[in-house]
């Protein structure tokens, strides 16, 4: 019933979140990573939005995502621009791959996703076990502060088609003991009026607290963590808004 950044969502994101697309993230980690001589992975690469721009300045940046969809559309686009970087299908929980990584990027919430927390510690865990010794992790998390059950959001694009491309957003599921959301999205296509396409995407979220993140990185064995917020290196967060940056080392 439920897909996973099938092909309307893909089509949504490339409209949405074009390549250079930035959030304050693209510089941040450019910057972060600008003096790495030696592979760098972005889990849930996507369709390339920051992978491409990190590409481009020269870092050597492997990309991972479940999504054939998203793979597809993250290798069209590196093709227009003449880049050949590996990319991988795999999930974040259970990879393994045949490099070990001077740094590991998520940014942009993405390691949310994991609905369940022991695919949370998994991926946490293997994300270690693919650092070299001294390697870094660099991982953003949002706070969730929006619980209004049922509450319905449309949005709406237009393709470079001219077809149109509606998304309906409702929050069905608030798990306060397990700190996490479910939000239903459906896509609809419509064409001369017509609807020729739709879409039904289950969208967890899981948060977790400052501290209680920066505990769980230490049990992976993480050291010297620094916590950023708004891409704004060492800035220690001071609302629920805040984009939170994770950066820790493996030993």
């Amino acid at each position: 019933m439920f897909t996973s950044y099938s092909k309307l969502a893909t089509e949504v994101y490339d409209i949405d979140k074009p390549v250079g697309h930035s959030f304050g993230d693209i510089e941040f980690y450019r910057e972060r990573l600008r003096e790495c001589t030696g592979r760098i992975l972005e889990p849930a690469v996507g369709s390339g939005r920051l992978l491409i721009p990190l590409l481009e300045a020269g870092l050597t940046v492997d990309g991972m995502d479940n999504s054939p969809e998203m793979l597809a559309s993250c290798r069209a686009r590196c093709q227009e621009r003449r880049l050949a970087p590996l990319l991988y299908k795999e999930n974040m929980q259970d990879f393994s791959l045949p490099h070990k990584y001077e740094a590991i990027i998520v940014p942009a919430g993405s390691f949310m996703l994991l609905e369940k927390r022991d695919d949370s510690l998994a991926a946490l865990q293997c994300f270690y076990d693919h650092l070299l010794p001294g390697g870094r992790l660099l991982l953003d998390l949002e706070l969730q502060t929006d619980f209004d059950m049922h509450a319905s959001s449309t949005k709406t694009w237009q393709t470079p088609d001219g077809a149109v491309i509606t998304m309906e957003a409702r929050l069905v599921e608030v798990d306060f003991l397990n700190q996490y959301t479910v939000t239903y999205l459906k896509y609809e296509k419509w064409r001369d009026g017509q609807l020729v396409q739709t879409e039904l995407q289950r969208f967890p979220l899981r948060w977790y607290g400052v501290e209680e993140f920066k505990l769980v990185l230490e049990h992976i064995g993480f050291t010297d963590i620094v916590i950023s917020s708004n891409y704004e290196f060492g800035r220690a967060p001071k609302s629920a808004s805040d984009c939170l940056t994770f950066e820790a080392y493996r030993r």
